[in-house]
């Protein structure tokens, strides 16, 4: 039986060529510089989000984790908005690898008012903490893209202040698509960018860090610090550079299915679809019919895998392992379940 996997884009599995580049990927030790497909990756990296430098590192977090230790000193705070990766998912990590603290400003979509980001920037004081760092993420794990002009007034801002800003930009392709604008529009309102090769991209590992070429020398510290300096890892980059030579513009796909699966799930009984989160690869939903242990439980054994609601809502991820026909199956399901319980 064919399994669907909805639970991520992060599941998604190397195409051919990315394993043939792997194969026969010409190797060094990276921790010299002497890996030739790795400079190669970060160089190509650099080049299309349109940073001086580049860095490879094995996952999201550790990218955006290594640009926090290098913007930032002990005991600094961080602004960043609530719903934000770093701060939901990333295992308290900035606290036990930088030392620092999170000013957090609640909001939904990752798009606090700049009045309120201004707000929090501290004053200089000896008895506050020092804002050493502004973190933004697009696209946003909401499922919604981050306007262009709300990053460019953030960014202004952290200028005004002399505060650095940091992209958490892991599916930032598919945020330039559904902006219909170049990655490097985004990037440009950051000092550092990470993204991933391993999400939509269907790289098997890494991600990239990018920013100044002295950024990124204080970064390649930090990645031997926190054990990220691998060896040979040509073996690897080699899928990242397939991965962005020929895996970024069939994202436009992804989001046209999930737009097609959003408009099948709203056809079904007791299916409560967030429109207003649409904007690249993931469809959320409530659903409150059938308990949600059970209801996972029922699509698995039908050959579907999604993982149980966040919060009360449920999300579905499209990606190059589920086809067009993949979602009208899985649909097909879902509403076939439903009718069972009703």
């Amino acid at each position: 039986m064919k399994i669907i996997d909805m639970r991520s884009d992060t599941v998604t599995t190397p195409t051919e060529k990315m394993r043939k580049a792997m194969y026969e990927a010409e190797v060094g030790d990276d921790v010299y510089h002497d890996d030739p497909t790795v400079n190669k990756l970060e160089e190509l990296a650099a080049q299309i989000i349109g940073k001086e430098a580049a860095l490879f590192v094995p996952s999201g977090t550790f990218g955006n984790q290594l640009a926090i230790l290098t913007h930032t000193f002990r005991g600094d705070e961080i602004i960043l908005p609530s719903s934000n990766h770093i701060f939901v998912h990333e295992a308290g990590a900035p606290a036990v690898i930088s030392n620092v603290q999170l000013y957090i400003l609640d909001d939904p979509y990752g798009m606090p008012s700049i009045e309120r980001i201004e707000k929090a920037i501290r004053e200089d004081d000896i008895h506050y903490p020092r804002t050493g760092l502004i973190c933004m993420e697009n696209a946003h794990s909401s499922g919604k893209v981050i306007p262009l002009d709300y990053l460019q007034q953030v960014h202004e801002l952290a200028v005004k202040y002399h505060i650095p800003v940091h992209l958490d930009g892991a599916r930032i392709f598919n945020a330039a698509i559904a902006l219909n604008v170049n990655a490097k529009q985004i990037s440009v309102t950051a000092e550092s960018v990470m993204f991933c090769l391993s999400k939509g991209l269907a790289a098997p590992v890494g991600s990239i860090l990018a920013g100044t070429r002295e950024f990124i020398e204080k970064a390649r510290r930090g990645r031997k610090l926190m054990g990220g300096a691998m060896r040979q890892v040509g073996i690897l980059a080699a899928a990242g550079i397939v991965a962005l030579t020929e895996m970024i513009d069939r994202l436009a796909e992804d989001h046209e299915n999930a737009k097609i699966l959003a408009q099948l799930l709203s056809n079904i009984p007791h299916v409560k679809v967030f429109e207003d989160q649409l904007d690249i690869n993931m469809v959320f939903f409530k659903f409150d019919l059938i308990p949600a242990k059970v209801f996972v439980s029922e699509m698995f054994r039908r050959g579907i895998k999604i993982n149980p609601p966040f919060d009360g809502i449920y999300r579905f991820v499209t990606h190059k392992d589920v086809s067009k026909q993949d979602i009208y199956t899985v649909a097909r399901i879902f509403e076939e379940i439903v009718k069972s319980y009703l």
